[in-house]
């Protein structure tokens, strides 16, 4: 995970490119034949996300003294973070959707679940249905409970849609159609015949996109499908071939939520799977810290500008849901278990009327960003916080992409919070840490002590530009004896994206008593998408020795609603999928039923393309003991108060390295702070480990 330093001259070709467009930034990461990295960042463009990736290229070739013809030309693999889906989601900016669904239908995608998130709110209105009823119309014909065709499709309802779609100025299609999960040929067909009667060219079956059942959430995940994807499939292969004219030898790859990578022409008609495309990145990103072959326990906590995503890896597999929401739409595509929360450099900290100090949601993005930046804001951020308490440096950061100037951060903390607060300046930029490194507890809780988890056997991660400024304080209180700061920390999901193997999910329904299922039923399901998954990679170029298939079965309890996804052997093995299932059972939920009946709902495969990874050159270790680059007054917490931290350059820290703290180390793309009571160490793979609380 260590990013070593490398002159221009030395790269050796073919290299490895990341990108990951963030909310501030965008990050990308060079990985050369032999392992030596380079990190890059650039100042993320909202407005148009391609600008930031070609800027961030150009500041690369920039900086490594070549064109960037040559940057691409030889770039063996691209691969893309892409926030597009999300933000036509979150900002409403997606295509005007039209549906067709099986007559008496009509308004389950209104309905929804009749569930809310918070069983005592009945107040807080479901988001905005994103195609109106009149927009959504039926189509006769039926498909039974087993698949067979009950009554005939009615072409004249697809043709009088079509007119309605045209008339109205639909731009994209989704349809979903009872039972369809079963037998997609009624939609293949209502997809033909739109295709002849319609003008439009964006259209989703629902039994392409996520065959499940479960007729609300295959609804919900086609018209999002269809709602994102005119702009996301476009900004994509604009994207590619501007690439491509550049000299990028192929195309680009892009970042599944499922945590794996796929091509362009393959996401084209699933868009919906990009949703957590950047964050999604962390899988990777966490394979890479744990060492070859060790089924690690990790929690990371990637710290951006705007946000902070948390995953835990244990026993080394990140869990995969196929339940995901985003601003309030359900969505039934696989996707790593991430949490998210409005906790990053640039969350702004504000007071209420009450007088309260809060931290977040909001974020400065990366116009105008903190007050710090100098680029007209005024509202004081945590970035903000941080100069004030001399946690960072004033000057440049981020390797140049932005300055930080002291005195527009002091005055922005002492207008808006410490004025109002009654408190000096360092006690309310204090008050800002504090508050955000709760929030941060929150979340980490979430997806560790809910799910099951003892931190105590983790190792914190902490990423992510500003997630080393907060990894010890976090993990101390969430009773974690070790913090892993990645070296790269500033770059993690990018990093990430090139230790990320190309992915292949498949589902398919299947009923039965778990045991009384016929093995050789059981074998010919999985063989036919494991078929396909095959397939898939050897059109993305990969051999039979670089495909890994792995099977997986939805179990769960005859009555239960939600059933658990649990790992199957090649060979299948019905008391030890129940062994399996009671297990997961156990840590979620805290019971099972004795040999209580167990169904299984679904089969699935993951076809895993292995992508090759040259591990970097070791670092010679540390010879001597390392002198700080300057000391400096640094804020510590509540009981310390102000003290004088030395503070070190992380290029002068080898493997071997022992500091006790407290200190500061300052790298080109972070800076990680450790608190008195911990000792950092420089790890084999040179990155920095901090044990809380003293010695291992």
């Amino acid at each position: 995970m260590s990013a070593v330093p490398s002159l221009p001259g030395s790269l050796l070709a073919p290299w490895r490119i990341g990108v990951d467009v963030g909310g501030t930034f965008t990050d990308m990461v060079l990985r050369d034949a032999a392992g030596a990295v380079r990190i890059f960042k650039a100042p993320s463009v909202p407005a148009d996300p391609s600008e930031g990736v070609l800027g961030v290229l150009r500041l690369a070739a920039l900086q490594l003294d070549i064109s960037l013809t040559a940057l691409l030309r030889d770039c063996a693999l691209f691969v893309h973070g892409s926030t597009v889906a999300t933000n036509t989601i979150l900002e409403k900016k997606g295509a005007k959707v039209g549906m067709l669904t099986t007559e008496g239908f009509r308004d389950s995608l209104e309905i929804r679940r009749g569930i809310r998130d918070n069983q005592w709110d009945h107040r807080a209105p479901f988001p905005e249905v994103l195609v109106p009823r009149y927009l959504r119309l039926p189509v006769r014909g039926r498909i039974g409970p087993d698949g067979r065709e009950l009554a005939a499709l009615s072409p004249d309802d697809v043709d009088a849609a079509a007119k309605v779609f045209a008339a109205e100025g639909v731009e994209s299609v989704a349809v979903c159609l009872f039972n369809s999960f079963l037998d997609g040929t009624h939609e293949r067909a209502v997809g033909g015949q739109l295709a002849e009667s319609w003008n439009g060219k964006w259209v989703s079956l629902s039994s392409d996109v996520m065959p499940t059942m479960g007729e609300y959430e295959r609804g919900s995940t086609a018209v999002v499908n269809a709602y994102v994807a005119p702009k996301v499939t476009s900004y994509l292969q604009a994207l590619d071939e501007q690439l491509r004219q550049f000299g990028l030898p192929r195309s680009l790859l892009l970042l599944q939520s499922n945590g794996g990578a796929v091509s362009v022409d393959q996401v084209a008609a699933r868009p919906v799977m990009l949703v957590l495309s950047g964050p999604a990145a962390g899988v990777g990103a966490l394979k890479g810290c744990a060492a070859a072959g060790e089924k690690a326990n990790l929690i990371s906590m990637e710290i951006g500008g705007t946000s902070c995503d948390v995953m835990v890896m244990a026993g080394g597999d990140v869990p995969v849901t196929d339940e995901l929401t985003i601003d309030g739409y359900h969505l039934t595509t696989p996707s790593v278990e991430i949490h998210t929360v409005g906790a990053g450099g640039g969350t702004v900290a504000w007071v209420d009327d009450a007088g309260l100090l809060h931290v977040g949601p909001q974020g400065a993005g990366a116009r105008p960003g903190p007050a710090a930046y100098g680029l007209g804001g005024e509202n004081p951020t945590v970035t903000d916080a941080q100069l004030v308490l001399g946690r960072l440096r004033p000057g440049p950061l981020a390797g140049g992409a932005v300055t930080l100037d002291g005195a527009l951060a002091r005055k922005a903390v002492e207008t808006k919070l410490a004025k109002p607060l009654g408190l000096s300046v360092e006690d309310a930029a204090a008050g800002v840490i504090r508050l955000l490194e709760q929030n941060l507890l929150h979340a980490v809780e979430r997806l560790s002590i809910e799910r099951g988890h003892n931190p105590a056997t983790f190792t914190l991660v902490a990423a992510g530009g500003a997630g080393p400024m907060h990894g010890t304080a976090v993990a101390r209180a969430l009773g974690c004896r070790r913090t892993l700061l990645p070296r790269a920390a500033g770059a993690f999901c990018a990093m990430g994206m090139l230790q990320s193997d190309v992915r292949q999910d498949y589902l398919q329904v299947f009923l039965a008593d778990l045991d009384k299922a016929e093995a050789a039923s059981l074998e010919a399901g999985f063989a036919q998408i494991e078929t396909r998954a095959r397939e898939a990679l050897a059109r993305d170029g990969f051999g039979a020795d670089a495909v890994v298939i792995e099977r997986e079965a939805d179990l769960r309890y005859d009555g239960q609603q939600w059933p658990v996804r649990v790992a199957i052997g090649a060979v299948f093995d019905p008391k030890a999928a129940r062994k399996a299932f009671e297990a997961e059972h156990q840590r979620l939920f805290g019971h099972i039923q004795p040999g209580g009946r167990i169904d299984i709902t679904a089969l699935r495969v993951v076809g895993r393309g292995r992508l090759d990874w040259t591990p970097p050159a070791a670092r010679p270790p540390q010879v001597g003991t390392p002198k700080p680059r300057e000391t400096r007054k640094v804020w510590i917490d509540p009981a310390s108060g102000w003290r004088d931290v030395p503070i070190y350059d992380g290029a002068d820290l080898a493997p071997g390295c022992k500091i006790n703290g407290p200190l500061l180390v300052e790298e080109r793309t972070m800076t990680a702070f450790v608190g008195p009571a911990d000792t950092l160490e420089v790890d084999a793979r040179d990155d920095f480990l901090v044990h809380v609380g003293g010695a291992p």
